[in-house]
C-alpha cells in the first residue's frame, strides 16, 4: 500500500469518527430537547386540568348553593303551612275546651 493511500484511509477514519461524535452530540441534544417538551406538555396538561377542576368544583358549590337555598325555601313554606295548620287546630281545639267548661 502507498503511503498516500493509507493517509487517506487514515483521514477517513479520522472523519468517521468526527461524524459519529457530531450524530451523538446531536442526538444528546434531540433527546434533551424532547424531554424538556415532554415536560413542559405534562405540566401543561397539569395545569389545564387543575383549572377545569377548580371550575367544576366552583360549578358544583354553585349548584349545591342554588338547590340548598331552593330546599331551604320549601322548608319553610311547609314549615308556615304546618304552623298555619296547628293553629288553625289550636282554636279549634281551644274552642271545644271552652265549650266542654261552660257546658259541664
Amino acid at each position: 500500500m502507498s503511503f498516500e493511500a493509507i493517509t487517506s484511509i487514515a483521514q477517513a477514519e479520522a472523519e468517521a469518527k468526527a461524524t459519529v461524535a457530531a450524530a451523538e452530540a446531536r442526538a444528546k441534544q434531540l433527546l434533551a430537547e424532547a424531554e424538556t417538551a415532554g415536560k413542559a406538555a405534562v405540566e401543561a396538561a397539569n395545569a389545564k386540568a387543575d383549572s377545569e377542576l377548580a371550575e367544576l368544583r366552583r360549578q358544583a358549590d354553585e349548584k349545591a348553593m342554588t338547590e340548598a337555598e331552593g330546599l331551604s325555601k320549601e322548608t319553610e313554606n311547609k314549615k308556615a303551612a304546618l304552623r298555619a295548620k296547628a293553629e288553625a287546630r289550636l282554636e279549634n281545639a281551644a274552642a271545644l275546651v271552652v265549650e266542654r267548661i261552660v257546658n259541664s
